[in-house]
């Protein structure tokens, strides 16, 4: 069989070939999950030495990973290469929480190397830095895949994370720097405080927060179509995430995304008080004549929106949230002294802190722990039983603090 030639008669070697509608010559090969790849050039000889590189790096990367000698590093970007059916969202932020606390420290040791002591050591670096334990978490989350992947490679016999992301919050929970609910005291608080001025705009917003457990991404994202006033219904369809552009440079934009599985998307119905805000919500607008001007992947009529007619983001909304707690604090401390009793001082908290107790108010009230699973959304039914236990164990020793009281021996 006759070999192919280029113009100049020169014989192709196989897997090259010249591409007449980019006048290119091309070399096609297979990468190492086996997905076809290009690479381009005007000149042969340059497309060679391409050849020539890609092959060396193909055999060398290989075989320093069969060796058991590549660094985590290397198995992190192996790792993201077989996982094709991430969403783009969670693609971004895998490689952010990558990029920035692991891929310039922990990530440079070998991966054959690295012990159970030497992830929970890593671990404790972060938080000593000041980080939350929700950060580690999110390292967690990139981290412990990788190492399972060399696992199933046969690189490594054990998964060095098993188990340390567990021990790591049993500690943060003995020393409390765990997310905690608001008790019902400093819930109360913080929504008094939103009757006072500059923060009446604001209380819709958070009436919603705290009494739908929404994650603040599908807050932001909710449409008055997502809503049914009539049926006293919310439809949760969609959250609103921050990422990389689809294209382009590497700057970062808002994005319609789906939720991660079927359990996202549910139903939640409202409270009376959820109803209101609602309704007081759309008197405003209606009144004033603002809305939201904001179009997102093609959606658009956005419940909530900030002073330029723009989406919330979440950093905003914490930012609101620790101004207001900060004010009700300074000023409570005054009051407190004032009228000789103790200060309630509320705890600064998150976004996330308000669903957090969204759910636990529900696991003081509710026994079926699938509905309130299927109503906070959550994939993993363990994450509902461990905030349900947590509302037990107070429950229970409120329960003997009262019989205690009552003199009944």
């Amino acid at each position: 069989m006759a070999n192919r030639k280029d113009k100049q008669g020169r014989v192709l070697h196989m897997g090259e070939s010249w591409n007449s509608d980019k006048n290119l010559y091309c070399y096609s090969y297979m990468d190492s999950f086996g997905k076809r790849k290009f690479v381009y050039s005007k000149d042969l000889a340059k497309l060679r030495e391409k050849e020539r590189k890609i092959l060396s790096d193909s055999a060398d990367g290989l075989n320093v990973y069969i060796d058991g000698n590549a660094n985590i590093n290397y198995v992190f970007d192996r790792y993201l290469e077989t996982k094709r059916d991430l969403k783009r969202n969670t693609r971004s932020n895998y490689i952010y929480v990558y990029e920035h606390f692991i891929r310039n420290t922990f990530g440079k040791k070998k991966i054959t190397s690295v012990k159970y002591s030497d992830v929970i050591m890593f671990y404790n670096s972060i938080l000593d830095k000041g980080m939350s334990i929700s950060t580690v978490d999110n390292i967690h989350t990139v981290l412990h895949p990788t190492f399972e992947l060399a696992v199933k490679d046969n690189i490594i016999r054990n998964n060095p994370s098993n188990g340390v992301i567990g021990e790591i919050k049993r500690k943060q929970n003995k020393y409390g720097g765990v997310r905690r609910a608001l008790s019902i005291e400093h819930q109360r608080e913080f929504f008094k405080w939103l009757n006072v001025e500059p923060n009446t705009r604001w209380r819709p917003f958070f009436v919603v927060l705290f009494g739908t457990g929404c994650r603040i991404g599908e807050l932001i994202g909710l449409r008055w179509s997502d809503i049914d006033l009539e049926n006293g219904v919310i439809s949760i369809n969609h959250n609103i995430v921050y990422c990389q552009k689809r294209y382009g440079d590497n700057k970062c934009e808002y994005q319609v995304s789906l939720p991660k599985t079927k359990a996202g998307i549910r139903i939640i119905p409202m409270f009376k008080e959820v109803k209101d805000a609602f309704l007081e919500e759309m008197t405003y607008q209606d009144n004033s004549g603002n809305k939201c001007k904001a179009e997102i992947d093609g959606m658009t009529g956005f419940i909530f929106f900030n002073r330029f007619g723009n989406i919330h983001n979440q950093s905003g909304i914490n930012k609101v949230i620790k101004r207001i707690v900060s004010d009700h604090n300074t000023i409570e401390v005054i009051d407190a002294k004032r009228e000789g009793r103790e200060p309630i001082i509320i705890p600064m908290f998150s976004c996330h802190v308000a669903r957090h107790t969204f759910c636990t108010r529900l696991c003081e009230n509710e026994t079926n722990i699938k509905v309130i699973q299927d109503i906070m959304g959550h994939k993993d039914i363990q994450t509902t039983l461990d905030i349900y236990a947590e509302v037990s164990d107070k429950k229970k020793k409120e329960v003997f603090e009262n019989l205690n009281n009552n003199d009944i021996f």
